[in-house]
């Protein structure tokens, strides 16, 4: 059987995009991540799995919980008849129409294909990162999303961990709600450009603290943030920084190793797009982080799920594959 559209991935973009594809009658087959290899590599639903309280996603007056909206989203999407395979893709072959997808040693065919597997947020290893259904503080307080969450922490102090731009843009930002923010870092100079160092060592509220790095997050047992260990990483000294939250600004990784030699990608990694949606190849799509490394918001990751399927829509009318009345 040849499917007129795959989806890799789920999580906002993949939601989005089955929603649409759904509506139009392509009767697309979600491959959605099944349950992912922790936070290395998240499963269905992605990142907003764990997350807890999201309060900029639009008509949500009070709020909404990541994994609520995630099974809502999941929940509409199959309504529409869109078919799910709990599991994660093993290979792909795009170097000729029909696509293949490899599930394990079960294949699967499509004329089209969106791409939706997301990005990881890389972490420092602490096993108090972990969210806090698993016993850490993930979501109670550490965090990798400045903009998601840095609204939680007004009035209190945070520290950030890292030395890039990265990093910087957040502590930047977490300066408008907290009322200082510590940037940790593993060595005595930024690697950020001049002009985020610039801007990050004028501001007031930033104070930085060289040559360490987090050995352990207080306090899992309290279910919030009350402190950090941090290990001088020249004389192995510790020390003990009082901060409310934690945001690890060391970098994110697109899930893209599945596609490595079949799409463009760029320098880092994150899937080439023109026209927003569009790859390198014909008639393969992609959504949400795997192809955003700006915004990152469940938001926009919706938005270019929803121009994905369209995409898809659009070219396989053109085709032939949709039956227009």
């Amino acid at each position: 059987m040849v499917h007129k559209l795959i989806i890799i991935g789920s999580g906002p973009a993949g939601y989005t995009a089955a929603l649409y594809a759904g509506r139009a009658n392509l009767e697309p087959l979600m491959i959605d991540g099944g349950v992912g290899h922790g936070q290395k590599l998240l499963g269905a639903g992605g990142q907003l799995m764990i997350t807890t309280e999201v309060e900029n996603y639009p008509g949500f007056e009070h709020g909404i919980q990541g994994p609520e909206l995630m099974h809502a989203m999941r929940k509409q999407v199959l309504r529409f008849g869109t078919q799910m395979i709990e599991h994660q893709a093993t290979r792909v072959d795009f170097s000729n129409r029909p696509f293949t997808v490899w599930v394990g040693d079960e294949s699967y065919q499509a004329r089209a294909v969106i791409i939706a597997t997301g990005a990881s947020a890389k972490w420092i290893g602490l096993p108090e990162e972990r969210p806090a259904w698993e016993g850490g503080l993930g979501g109670k307080g550490v965090s990798a999303c400045a903009t998601c969450d840095g609204f939680f922490f007004r009035g209190k102090e945070v520290a950030v961990v890292g030395g890039g731009d990265t990093a910087l843009e957040e502590a930047i930002y977490l300066t408008n709600h907290a009322t200082k923010v510590h940037v940790v870092h593993r060595r005595d100079a930024l690697r950020a450009s001049k002009i985020m160092q610039g801007r990050a060592f004028k501001n007031p509220k930033i104070a930085f603290v060289w040559d360490s790095a987090v050995e352990k997050i207080h306090d899992p047992a309290a279910g919030r943030v009350s402190g950090l260990t941090l290990r001088n990483t020249r004389d192995g000294t510790k020390s003990q920084l009082e901060v409310q939250g934690l945001f690890v600004a060391i970098g994110h990784k697109p899930n893209t190793d599945l596609f490595e030699g079949q799409i463009d990608l760029d320098e880092n990694g994150y899937i080439k797009t023109t026209h927003d949606v569009r790859t390198s190849r014909h008639a393969v799509f992609a959504a949400g982080d795997v192809q955003d490394h700006e915004y990152r918001q469940a938001v926009t990751a919706a938005g270019s799920g929803c121009m994905a399927a369209i995409q898809a829509e659009r070219l396989l009318e053109e085709e032939g594959e949709i039956a227009t009345n």
